[in-house]
């Protein structure tokens, strides 16, 4: 933000940079320390309250060292945090935190960026079907706005109450968005085969999360029913503008981080797929069409807000498979959380968001 004096062609740059200040609710996880990461190193934020209560007075770099000399706040109790000064806040809790304490702060003027499933499924019947529990705000569900930029980036810029996408959403939306508005697949018989390392689940102590269960191994869950499925029908369904089929399979892979989605769709028109998704995607910053018969692979994504996607057309049959990368803890979730804010306040999409894989 600055003033070009054109007859010195020196740069006057304003005293002050306006600060987005920033509070997040459950700061030890996986995803909230993936949101520190990030907004450590974003210009134009500020964080002024990030809460635990079992970590409540510890600095933050005591519980992450990875953050020391760059995060010098503490943890605070949530009852007597500063969360109503922010500007905005981010729930990176699990799922039930947000819909219990949104309204509040809604209600200061605070705006919310939820990464827990809370309010990602409109249809208040059918999430309390699949979460378990009587939604505690249904009547923000739609206020709501689904975090998805490459489809709802209009509608986030005016939100208060962004619904971040789940990791599997993400990757497989992403992946199929172009056929569902093309139209040029069977949409009744779509096939989703997708894997995430193990930091997608969390950090809670599970007995098939320890690594000698999840090192050296490779298997299938929830294959008669996951949670993300709706969501996922939920976001295809507006994009094809009817009701499609889907079959979700997810795995869980031998690594820490990373989404890869394999995708399957029969063909009923026969177009230019490659150029389909080159078009669709284009302008998008975070994500990249590899060339025809490209294979991307999760290390190339690593660390960073970006979804790669490669087109295939086996033998040149009449079956397309679409293949999708993604960090699950930054495009899958923190990432595309800052990607949301950034919208949200009218800053450049990329800020604080350029950062390139991590290889080896």
């Amino acid at each position: 933000m600055g003033r070009l004096s054109i007859g010195t062609g020196l740069v006057d740059w304003l005293s002050e940079i306006v600060m987005i200040k920033v509070g997040i609710v459950g700061g030890t996880g996986y995803t909230g320390i993936e949101l520190l990461r990030i907004l450590a190193r974003h210009p134009q934020s500020e964080l002024i309250a990030i809460t635990s209560r079992k970590e409540a007075g510890t600095p933050v770099a005591e519980v992450f060292p990875s953050l020391r000399g760059v995060v010098a706040i503490a943890y605070s109790d949530p009852v007597k945090s500063d969360l109503a000064k922010c500007d905005v806040v981010f729930f990176a809790t699990p799922n039930t935190v947000a819909m219990g304490e949104a309204k509040a702060l809604l209600e200061a003027g605070v705006r919310v960026v939820d990464l827990s499933a809370d309010f990602r499924i409109k249809n208040v019947t059918e999430w309390e079907k699949w979460y378990k529990v009587k939604h505690a705000a249904p009547e923000l569900l739609a206020q709501a706005v689904y975090g998805l930029p490459e489809v709802n980036r209009a509608k986030i810029k005016g939100a208060r109450l962004v619904a971040n996408p789940g990791c599997y959403p993400t990757a497989v939306e992403l992946g199929l968005l172009p056929l569902a508005e093309a139209g040029a697949v069977d949409l009744d018989h779509l096939i989703a085969d997708a894997k995430s390392g193990v930091s997608g689940a969390g950090k809670k102590a599970e007995e098939h999360l320890l690594f000698s269960e999840a090192s050296d191994n490779f298997k299938t869950y929830s294959v008669s029913g996951h949670r993300h499925w709706p969501e996922i029908r939920q976001e295809l369904d507006a994009a094809a503008g009817r009701s499609v089929g889907l079959t979700f399979v997810p795995h869980l892979a031998p690594m820490i981080r990373g989404i890869h989605a394999t995708l399957y769709a029969r063909i009923t028109a026969n177009i230019g797929f490659q150029k389909l998704y080159e078009d669709r995607y284009r302008n998008e910053p975070f994500v990249d069409v590899l060339p025809g018969g490209s294979e991307p692979d999760t290390r190339s994504v690593r660390a960073t807000n970006t979804c790669r996607i490669a087109i295939h057309r086996p033998s040149g049959g009449d079956m397309l498979v679409v293949l999708t990368v993604i960090d699950n803890l930054v495009k899958g979730a923190s990432g595309q959380a800052v990607q949301n804010m950034n919208i949200m306040f009218g800053l450049e999409e990329t800020m604080g968001l350029s950062h390139l894989a991590i290889v080896p």
